[in-house]
C-alpha cells in the first residue's frame, strides 16, 4: 500500500467537507488523516487528506472526481517523496511525587520535543515530526504514564517551485496577522 497525500484548494463553503468525504466513502477509501485550514488567500481553504491505497489509478480517479465539485479550485495528489510534511502531537504525562523524573535533556535533544505546560501532577509535551517519529517518542514516554495523547492530521506542501499563486493568480492576496 502506498501513502498518498491529496491537497485540495476550495472556496470556503458550508457543507463542502461532507461533499468531499462522501467521495471517499462511496469508493470505500479510508481517510487516515484530514486537516482543513484557511490558506494565505482570504476565502480559500486547503484540505490535506492522507489515504493508503494499492492502486495509483484509483487515486487518480478519486482526484478527478473531486475536481468536479464546483467549489474546488485545484487538487493535487502526492506520494510522500513529492512533499514536505509534518504532524504535531501532544502528550499529557503523569508526574506524581516519587515517580521517576522525566529526562528533559533527552526529550529536547534526542526527540526534539518540548514541554508546553508544567502542572503539579502532569506535564504536556509537544512533538512535531513524521508519524514514525511521533510514535517512537510515544514508545519512549509511555513508561511514565500517558494520561492523554492527541495527534494532528498531516500538513504538507509540494516540493515544486510553484505555489498557490501560480494556480490561482486572479484572486487577491490578503494575508492574515
Amino acid at each position: 500500500m502506498n501513502t498518498y497525500t491529496i491537497c485540495i484548494f476550495t472556496e470556503n463553503t458550508i457543507g463542502l467537507l461532507n461533499r468531499i468525504t462522501i467521495i471517499f466513502t462511496r469508493r470505500r477509501v479510508n481517510i487516515e488523516s484530514l486537516t482543513v485550514s484557511e490558506t494565505e488567500r482570504k476565502g480559500i481553504s486547503r484540505f490535506t487528506i492522507v489515504i493508503k491505497h494499492e492502486s495509483r489509478e484509483a487515486v487518480e480517479k478519486l482526484v478527478r472526481q473531486i475536481r468536479k465539485i464546483v467549489e474546488v479550485l485545484a487538487v493535487f495528489g502526492y506520494l510522500n517523496e513529492d512533499i514536505v510534511y509534518n504532524e504535531i502531537a501532544l502528550y499529557k504525562i503523569a508526574t506524581p511525587l516519587g515517580a521517576r523524573p522525566l529526562d528533559i535533556e533527552t526529550i529536547n535533544k534526542e526527540y526534539k520535543a518540548w514541554v508546553k505546560y508544567w502542572g503539579l501532577d502532569y506535564v504536556v509535551i509537544e512533538k512535531a515530526g513524521s508519524e514514525k517519529e511521533i510514535f517512537e517518542f510515544f514508545s519512549y514516554i509511555k513508561p511514565h504514564g500517558i494520561l492523554e495523547f492527541v495527534r494532528s492530521g498531516r500538513v504538507a506542501v509540494g516540493k515544486t517551485e510553484k505555489g498557490l499563486v501560480e494556480y490561482l493568480p486572479e484572486a487577491e492576496w490578503e494575508y492574515y496577522l
